[in-house]
């Protein structure tokens, strides 16, 4: 007699660790330096400089709260909050250049999208690390 096996799926969420670490390594190192520079950034990107103290500060603490969240034993669940929270951030970056929040330059312009792009990016590789734990 002769069995029919089919092959077993090993579900890895290495991929999802791994984009959560990069994303809050990445996040929190770019509001250091952002907050380093803050004076700058407001000058050069028209956002006012109290807003890019606040916006270094949730970078910071964005980074350090998905590290954490990147060390749990059950990594999914809180993989796809960090994956939603990164398109909710992709969305308020876009709005906040259509409805001029601020009174942007065409540098601080082109922070908000390549942010946008970044954090979509993020959300992607989440999303695919999400699909395969």
């Amino acid at each position: 007699m002769t069995t029919i096996t089919s092959p077993v799926r090993v579900r890895s969420d290495r991929l999802l660790r791994l984009a959560l670490r990069a994303d809050a390594l990445i996040s929190g190192a770019t509001g250091v330096i952002v907050a380093a520079a803050a004076g700058a950034v407001a000058s050069e990107s028209g956002i006012p400089q109290s807003a890019v103290y606040v916006l270094a500060a949730v970078l910071v603490v964005y980074g350090a709260v998905v590290y954490g969240l990147s060390t749990m034993a059950a990594i999914r669940r809180p993989g796809i909050a960090v994956a939603i929270a990164n398109v909710v951030f992709t969305v308020a970056a876009v709005l906040a250049v259509v409805d001029n929040v601020w009174p942007l330059t065409a540098t601080g312009v082109a922070l908000m999208f390549v942010s946008a792009a970044y954090t979509l990016v993020m959300a992607d590789l989440q999303y695919l690390g999400i699909r395969r734990a």
